[in-house]
């Protein structure tokens, strides 16, 4: 009943009411990117939704398009701009996915849509996670985020579509508030995002 029915109806008004609450501030954020990302302040991207089915993702845009002298981007550590470090820690690169729960791509909450070249890697278990809409903050994101391996976060993921419920996606956001606070696990031990998965 609550992940056939409700958990949409909850998804619809809390992203709505949201975007209308924090257009100011997304407003703001915006101005701001505009200047430090040379006009593009968002970052679309496709993503795999439920069951696999590819969508496009909106993100504030944290690091710019800086290249070396061979026409190559420059390491993420070195495209990360100060209001992108600021956004990221502060998981504002997050809220315009308001608009992708919305339109009903995404859920508020769900595991993480992560990127379409993963999907053949999966093994049984880890294609499961793709058995519910993805989320803007999940299990795997309250339990290390960015700080776990691949195989823990995707146990994690698992483990929230066996458990899925209003008391653990009320749990799930309690704790996201929590970890936005104290800017927890945002990046790996040794890079400044999550290193690629390539596999079991």
């Amino acid at each position: 009943m609550y992940n056939s029915y409700l958990k949409r109806t909850i998804d619809f008004i809390c992203a709505l009411f949201g975007t209308l609450l924090l257009s100011p501030l997304l407003l703001l954020v915006t101005i701001g990117l505009l200047i430090a990302n040379n006009g593009k302040p968002f970052f679309i991207q496709r993503r795999p939704g439920k069951n696999g089915k590819i969508f496009q993702i909106l993100k504030f845009k944290t690091m710019n398009d800086r290249k070396d002298s061979d026409g190559k981007l420059l390491s993420d550590a070195d495209r990360l701009t100060k209001i992108g470090s600021f956004v990221r820690k502060t998981s504002l690169d997050e809220i315009p996915q308001l608009l992708n729960v919305i339109k009903g791509d995404m859920s508020l909450i769900g595991p993480r849509p992560l990127l379409p070249e993963y999907l053949p890697l999966y093994n049984d278990s880890q294609k499961r996670r793709h058995e519910v809409k993805p989320g803007i903050t999940g299990w795997a994101q309250v339990n290390g985020r960015n700080a776990i391996s691949w195989n823990q976060k995707f146990e994690y993921d698992v483990w929230y579509v066996d458990h899925i419920s209003m008391k653990t996606d009320l749990k799930i956001i309690l704790k996201t508030i929590k970890k936005v606070f104290i800017s927890e696990g945002i990046s790996s031990t040794d890079s400044v995002s999550m290193r690629p998965f390539t596999g079991n």
